[in-house]
Formats: structure tokens, sequence, C-alpha cells
């Protein structure tokens, strides 16, 4: 089981980014990523790395980021 903290913040994000923290990301109350770290940021958009040669582009507004923590 998996706890979720959302991130809303720009600070949030760079830790998020510092960290390589597993994200997952909603939109419209459906997953659309899952498992990857966030490359970069901005007011607008969110880059996230889910293997090697795979990278997505979402849009603050549109989505939910979430940082995922195991549970201990």
């Amino acid at each position: 089981m998996s706890i979720n903290r959302r991130l809303t913040t720009d600070a949030d994000f760079q830790e998020a980014m510092e960290r390589q923290l597993r994200m997952r990301v909603f939109k419209h109350d459906h997953i659309v990523d899952s498992g990857g770290v966030i490359l970069r940021f901005d007011d607008h958009t969110v880059v996230i790395q889910t293997s090697v040669s795979e990278l997505a582009y979402h849009d603050r507004r549109d989505c939910e980021f979430f940082e995922l923590k195991r549970r201990s």
C-alpha cells in the first residue's frame, strides 16, 4: 500500500524533482502517468520521465500530481 501526497506549490515540485520521488498523475479522475520522476517544471507544464526514452508533458492546470511513498 502506498501513501499519496499532493503536490501543489513550486516548492513541492522542486523537492520532488531534487529527491527524484516517484509520481502519480491524474487527469479528469483517471491515472494518466505513474512511477516516473520529474525532470523539469514551470508554471504551465510538468515533464515526467518514466523510462529512458519515455517523456510525458502534463499541464499543471488540468492534472493533479501526487508523490508516491511506500508505507512501511
